[in-house]
Formats: C-alpha cells, structure tokens, sequence
C-alpha cells in the first residue's frame, strides 16, 4: 500500500496544469485553419469566398483573448519540481508580440480576400492561419524544444505560401530559395541548440542560463559553438546579412499579400526567437553575441540601403525590390537595441519592440498600396507610381505617408521617435560606432524614400498611344483592400499623434 501510494504521488507530481487562456490566441489560431481545411471539402465554388471571411473573423477571434491576458502574469507547462521553468510564458513580450503577428495576419487576410480568385482558397487559408499559429506560440516559448517547433510551424507554410501560384516559374523559384535557405538556417540552429543541451542538460531557457554560468571546463568550448550556431541560424531566419540573400526574389515571386506577411510577421518570428535565446537563454555568453550582433546590425543595414538605392524606374517589379531591401535595411534597426542589451540591460529589447510595431504597420500599409496599384499595373514598376495622385489621390496621400514614416521625416513622427529610441540605445550602450553607422544609413535611405515620394506627386508621363486611346473603364477596387489601407493609415496617423502608445514599451522591462 505503501508503495502504491508513494507511486501515485509521484505521478500526480509529474501532471503540468493547463492555462487554456494563456494559451488561446495560438490555440484559437490552428482550430480555425483545421476548421477552414475541412469546410474547403464541402463548400462549392462558388462560396469559397466565404473560406476568407472565415478566416478573418478567426483572426479577430484570435485577437480576443489577449485582453483579459494584458497583465502579462500567466505561465503554463511548467515543470513541477520546484524550478519555476516553464515551457509557455504569456508576459508582456510574448503578449505584445503576438499582437503584432496576429494584426499582421488579419491585415494580410484583408489584402488576400480580393486576391485569391487564381488560387486553391481552402490551402491559402489553411497554411496562412497555420503560418500565424506558429508565429503566434514562438514569443511564448520559453524552452528550446517549443522555439525550434513554433519557428517551423510558422516557416513550413510560408514556403508553400510562397510557391501556391500554380504554373508560375518566378514563383517556384522563389519558393525553392526560401526553402533552401530556411532548411540550412533550421539545420544549423539544431546543431547550435543540441550543443547547448549537451552542455547544460535541459531545455529550459532559465535553466539554461543559470547552468551556463557554470560550465564545466571540457563542455566550455562545445557550449560556445552552440551559442554561435543558434546565433547563425536565426540570422537566417531574420534575413540578417550575409544571410539575406533570399529575400527580394522570394518577396518578388511570392503572391504580393505573402510579401507583405513575411516582409513583417516573418521578420516578428526571427527576431523573437534572437531575443528569447539571447536575452534569456544566454546573457552569460553576451561577450560573444553582443559583438558579433553589433557587426550584423551594422552591415545589414548598410547592405540593405545601397540595394534598395541601386532600384530602377523601369525594372519590372522594382516597387516590391525596392520594399525588399528596404526590409532588410530595417532588420538592421532592429537588430542595433538587442545588441546593446548584451552592453547595458534587458530593456533595451524595449526599442526594438517599439521599432517593430511601427514598422508593422507603415510597412503593411505600404504593400497594401502596392496591391492597389498591382492590379492596374502587374508590373508594378516604381515608375508606375508617378502621377499617382492625380488618378487615386487618398492612395498616393497613404503611400507618401508610410514612405515618410519608414524615412523617419514628419509628418511620419512615429517613425522619427522608433529612429530616435533605436539610436538612443545605440548610445546608451557604449556603441557609439555603431549609432554613427546607423545614422549615415538613415541618411542613404532617405534618398530613395524621398524619390518614391516625390514620383507620387509629379505629372504622369506624356503617351501619345494613351492620349490617343479613349480614356479605361476604372477599376473597381476590393473593399477589403480599401479597409486594407485605410486601417493601416488611421493607426499610423494615430501613432504619430500620440507615438507614446508604442514608445512606451522602450522604457520598460518586457520579461
């Protein structure tokens, strides 16, 4: 009797309880796409539409229970002798994080929903909320195991997202880049996290961090291999150069509503997982990913603008290059506040949290305006966008403002105040090369934001055949691309009105 009883203490010991509410917004996430997936069997053709509005409203559902999650105190999963490990945290980082992915989802599924007449609905759909399912668990993750699983959830997806125009050579190739390259990216992270294990026995970031600080001599040297490797692989995953080679084919032959997605919840995914492990995972180790994130930070924002400058009027899909490297030109931004937490503190991540939510939303809404102007010209040239203004005033008003707010010049004031918390962290650290290099960039890329901009408001180009021609039936335009634009431009204008909403987060501590 005895012993049956001490059995069945220790196996009640081992039962983790579940916070269904903590984890509701991925929960919520991946039932919606199964539900999608199933419903795509019965519905007819004709009602296929309805798969997106679905999709839709379980995005909005998502969203919900963020709300009563807002004071960022609920963990579940976590282990039950006494550690306080847990495996899903739902704090303020992980709260704010998913708040962006799942807004950048929905926005996403408003740009598809007039989008997808060429394209198998009920897979769209599915592997987009699956996409954000992943997105949605990886800033919660708190162990290895979760993090690595979370981040292929949210990448395995994307390359079928990437590749789903049937029949389209630029994007299979597209596809075949992401895919190549990710794989080498998760593979060289899987070495990186199984060093880290064999050196300190578990999974657990806080655990982690504690036992790295006590290493024993032999495991020294495979530890700091791990943290490397981990380091390289997320580099991939945040397009940090010179692991950036992937993006502006993959933007270019992806859908442009899957740009956009990856352009933003895409780069929320990589740089989550680079904080987590960093920041919590390996602070012990951050003489060797402070550094080595310093020079990335400085080199992928330098390689991303003289890309970006380099784009032509006339190359064909130059608008979506152009918001390429530009991307890739902002991972660099992004990348300038973690590197200075291994200098000063963990609340330095707050700056590239706060960087991250106006660069959602201007960046989204840039996209949006490159959809509208897609479906008069595919060849969505930058030169197509001259003259803008006198055929679709509010659209080239939207556009200058979110080229203004990435520029960082008023009335794009959120963007000005990001620049300026990202630079102060910079400074604050010690980095103050590193703040001088971030600054001659945001001079670079103010050229060709400012020429993108002054194209909107210039007369057309003179066509003699189109003068000649009768004047084209106009466009109909998807009221939810117009929502699309129109949502993205109220937050950003409300942002730069009020750009304490976001600036907040870079004076506190997330964790």
């Amino acid at each position: 009797m005895t012993v049956a009883a001490d059995s069945a203490t220790g196996a009640a010991s081992l039962v983790q309880s579940v916070d269904w509410l903590a984890i509701a917004p991925p929960v919520i996430t991946a039932a919606v796409a199964l539900l999608v997936l199933v419903a795509d069997l019965f519905v007819a053709e004709r009602h296929k539409p309805l798969l997106g509005y679905g999709a839709v409203a379980g995005l909005v559902a998502a969203l919900a229970p963020l709300l009563p999650l807002r004071a960022g105190d609920r963990s579940t999963f976590c282990l039950t002798d006494g550690s306080h490990a847990c495996s899903y945290t739902a704090d303020h980082f992980a709260l704010v994080i998913q708040a962006l992915v799942l807004g950048g989802a929905l926005l996403t599924a408003l740009l598809s929903l007039g989008d997808t007449r060429k394209l198998p609905a009920g897979e769209f759909w599915f592997l987009l909320l699956s996409s954000a399912a992943g997105a949605t668990l990886l800033p919660a993750a708190r162990d290895l195991a979760t993090l690595v699983v979370a981040l292929e959830v949210a990448s395995l997806p994307a390359f079928a997202l990437v590749g789903i125009k049937r029949g389209d050579r630029r994007s299979s190739e597209a596809a075949l880049k992401f895919f190549l390259s990710s794989v080498v990216a998760t593979a060289v992270m899987l070495l990186g996290v199984s060093f880290v294990y064999a050196a300190t026995g578990t999974m657990h970031l806080t655990e982690i961090a504690a036992r790295l600080d006590d290493v024993p001599g032999p495991l020294t040297t495979l530890a700091r291999a791990g943290v490397v490797l981990t380091l390289v692989g997320f580099a991939f995953k945040t397009a940090a150069a010179p692991f950036h080679f992937w993006v502006p084919d993959t933007y270019v032959g992806a859908p442009l509503p899957i740009a956009a997605y990856l352009s933003v919840v895409g780069k929320a995914v990589g740089f989550s997982g680079l904080v987590l492990v960093t920041v919590i995972g390996f602070p012990s180790y951050a003489d060797v990913w402070g550094p080595a994130l310093a020079f990335l930070a400085a080199l992928t924002m330098t390689v991303g603008n003289l890309a970006a400058l380099r784009q032509t009027a006339t190359r064909a899909r130059s608008a979506v290059r152009l918001l390429a490297w530009s991307s890739v030109g902002q991972a660099g931004y992004l990348l300038v506040p973690i590197a200075a937490a291994a200098y000063s503190s963990d609340e330095q991540i707050g700056s590239t949290v706060a960087y991250a939510l106006m660069y959602a939303v201007v960046n989204l809404g840039a996209f949006a305006v490159a959809a509208l102007v897609a479906r008069t010209h595919p060849g969505n040239r930058l030169g197509d966008y001259r003259g803008l203004y006198a055929t679709r005033p509010l659209a080239a008003l939207a556009l200058g403002f979110f080229l203004l707010c990435l520029a960082g010049l008023p009335p794009g004031i959120i963007g000005l105040f990001a620049k300026v918390t990202v630079f102060s962290a910079a400074v604050d650290a010690g980095l103050g090369w590193l703040a001088v290099v971030m600054a001659v960039n945001v001079v670079i890329a103010l050229y060709y934001y400012l020429r993108w901009t002054a194209a909107l408001f210039r007369a057309p180009e003179p066509d003699s055949a189109a003068e000649a021609a009768p004047p084209a039936p106009a466009h109909r335009v998807p009221a939810p691309l117009t929502v699309a634009i129109a949502l993205t431009a109220v937050a950003g204008i409300t942002l730069s009105g009020a750009p304490q909403l976001i600036l907040r987060f870079a004076a506190v501590s997330l964790f």
